[in-house]
């Protein structure tokens, strides 16, 4: 119903493309929790960086479903590669393309396209994960310059060398007793801005991610993104349209761990015949396969409606819920099916087990959508 021929045609040649150059280093590079720079500029020269980009800044200008599709294509054969992209799309390109005056768009927007400069979204702190509200970073303004001091956390494609910088939510003052949220552009060689990497990750290892300090960095009063006082705003639509991106990471990796299972039940016997054959675990992987045409169908619509300008909010919710719960329950499955080797480095459903955690967690928790989504259903006035 959803599906185009050019929605086909980016299912075709992301996997591709992902089982061709990915896969066979996917193992190694989380091994050595390594971002791949290659990976990287090959994933640019795919046009993958630039799918929501407008043609007038170099990008592919596709829809939403289309993206959709990439991102789980990624996320199939590994979750890595498929979080530098989706947080760089998301994230970092979405609000600069949303909310950015024209000149910020050109300065940012062609390089960002390219997959050789990657941007960040600061909004998580120490104590403001949930709550982004209890942002403790702050900008004064001084001789028409934002001083900003603070520190952001577990921040994706926030520390590579190719990051160019960051948007980053502040406290630019208070508006009838409450905090006054902006955010601003951060370059990444902006003096008093340090950018450190985190290391000794369970999950997408192969990813860049970081920690930001801000001690009175300096930035141009004109560096900053919307209109003073929006930073919560944007952040939060920002998060929304951010919600799809996870889903499909979910789903990707839901349907990556089911072939996995049934390729091995299909194989492995016990008992003098395949392990598939017997009822316990047919049913096993005829529920797993019923559950990811459901998330597929949810998130597929969240994007359908986001793509032709409809309310999608609520759906990107229950799809971010729904396809991040599905990939636990499907990898767990796979796991169980592999018996001990699943246990075992040398299986790729080892690695989906530990990168499918992450989704229940990151961008908003499965707790945090489920009170996004019942205030949508009437649950609260």
């Amino acid at each position: 119903m959803y599906l185009t021929e050019e929605h086909h045609m980016i299912r075709k040649t992301v996997r591709d493309f992902a089982e061709r150059e990915i896969k066979p280093v996917a193992k190694e590079l989380d091994e050595k929790g390594e971002f791949s720079l290659d990976l990287t500029a090959k994933m640019g020269e795919l046009g993958l960086f630039g799918l929501r980009t407008a043609q007038a800044y170099g990008g592919q200008d596709m829809d939403t479903l289309a993206y959709v599709i990439a991102v789980e294509e990624l996320a199939r054969v590994d979750s890595s590669q498929a979080a530098t992209i989706a947080a760089h799309t998301s994230l970092g390109v979405g609000p600069i393309m949303n909310y950015g005056t024209p000149e910020q768009k050109q300065k940012y927007l062609p390089m960002l396209a390219t997959g050789h400069a990657l941007w960040a979204f600061g909004l998580t702190e120490p104590d403001a994960g949930s709550d982004s509200r209890g942002t403790k970073t702050v900008a004064r303004l001084e001789d028409d310059h934002w001083i900003i001091t603070g520190s952001k956390i577990f921040i994706t494609n926030g520390a590579s060398s190719i990051n160019k910088g960051a948007t980053v939510q502040v406290v630019t003052g208070e508006v009838n007793g409450k905090k006054e949220f902006s955010t601003i552009l951060v370059e990444a060689d902006t003096p008093g801005f340090k950018r450190v990497p985190m290391h000794g990750k369970m999950m997408w290892r192969a990813s860049d991610t970081a920690q930001l300090f801000f001690d009175e960095c300096r930035v141009p009063a004109a560096n900053i993104l919307g209109k003073r006082g929006e930073g919560s705003k944007i952040m939060l639509s920002t998060l929304d349209s951010g919600r799809l991106a996870i889903g499909a990471m979910g789903l990707g990796l839901a349907q990556g761990a089911f072939e996995m299972a049934l390729s091995y039940a299909r194989a492995r016997k016990q008992f003098g015949k395949p392990i598939a054959q017997f009822q316990v675990n047919a049913f096993k992987l005829a529920d797993m396969a019923t559950k990811i045409e459901l998330a597929r169908n949810l998130l597929y619509k969240g994007a359908w409606l986001k793509s032709n300008d409809k309310p999608y909010e609520k759906e990107a919710a229950m799809a971010k819920l729904y396809c991040s719960e599905i990939a636990r329950e499907v990898a767990d499955e796979a796991v169980q099916l592999h018996g001990g080797y699943g246990l075992m480095k040398d299986y790729d459903i080892e690695r989906f087990y530990r990168d499918q955690r992450l989704l229940q967690i990151g961008e908003g928790t499965s707790e945090i959508q489920r009170m996004v989504i019942s205030r949508y259903i009437g649950c609260f006035e």
